[in-house]
């Protein structure tokens, strides 16, 4: 049985799952699928063809599945889909995508803070956090247990690395690898994340590789290929440090805070950020 109020707009064809709550006044259209125990507060309106997961909360307000704001967008068939025991909370927006059959997704046990924009094409791992009024452009790519301060804008096409904490107010015009923390504009990095590996439990022998590599990479003086070859040959095995040799290497935009060149040639500006891709 689920507990759907009967000024609660819900649309025939929409797939509701046990146990969900639609509180009134919130609207789920006809392409939408509700996993068990969802909870839909007053005011959210859920469109496109959007799945949302078992045990997510979606708060008054929030707008999920709309139409991308990408001006590119023909009409073709695109999804969003929301992991498990997510927290969406007040005035989030989170578009559906652009392009055919392609996906925005979000991970499991997620906190997307209230004002937060999730963009078209975009991909966030599992227990991100997003506080308020982050917001992620196109074809962002966030990893697992990331932490992205307030009012932090994500230029499109970056990623930032599982384990990154960004502090609030900052600006990401590039990549910020794996296990960092940092913040500000300019963006400028503290080191390695450590409290936030020990609270996940990392090794000490692994945090200490991460360290180098951190600093191999941002302390050393050399160019990255030239850094990521000293990585490989000294810091180890640890399948942390191969994940920070693999990001670094399949950087488009380059990474935040280092000179270099995009895969096109283009000059990767952290201050400016001005690389676009069509």
């Amino acid at each position: 049985m689920s507990n759907i109020h009967p000024q609660a707009i819900v649309e025939p064809g929409a797939k509701i799952g046990k146990n969900v709550t639609i509180e009134p006044f919130a609207v789920v259209k006809k392409t939408v699928t509700l996993g068990d125990n969802v909870t839909i507060k007053s005011h959210a309106y859920i469109d496109g063809n959007t799945q949302i997961g078992e045990g997510t909360t979606i708060w008054p307000g929030a707008s999920i599945g709309t139409k991308t704001q990408d001006l590119k967008f023909q009409g073709e068939t695109t999804y969003v889909v929301i992991g498990k025991r997510c927290e969406i909370r007040e005035f989030v927006t989170i578009n559906s995508s652009c392009q055919e059959n392609s996906t925005v997704r979000i991970g499991d046990d997620c906190l997307i803070m209230a004002y937060c924009h999730v963009a078209h094409n975009c991909e966030i791992g599992n227990r991100v956090v997003m506080s308020n009024s982050a917001m992620l452009a196109g074809h962002v790519i966030v990893g697992d247990c990331a932490i992205i301060g307030g009012m932090t804008p994500v230029h499109q096409f970056s990623r930032i690395g599982s384990y990154a904490m960004v502090g609030g107010f900052s600006r990401v015009p590039r990549d910020i690898p794996p296990y960092t923390v940092g913040g500000g504009f300019p963006y400028k990095f503290g080191g390695v994340n450590i409290i936030g590996l020990k609270r996940h439990k990392f090794p000490l022998e692994v945090r200490i590789a991460l360290s180098k590599a951190f600093k191999i990479t941002y302390r050393s003086g050399l160019h990255l290929e030239d850094a990521i070859r000293q990585i490989e040959r000294e810091v180890g095995s640890h399948k942390e440090v191969q994940h920070w040799i693999d990001f670094c290497k399949t950087s488009k935009r380059g990474l935040i805070g280092l000179e270099g060149v995009t895969r096109n040639g283009a000059a990767a500006n952290e201050d400016e950020g001005q690389y676009f891709e069509e």
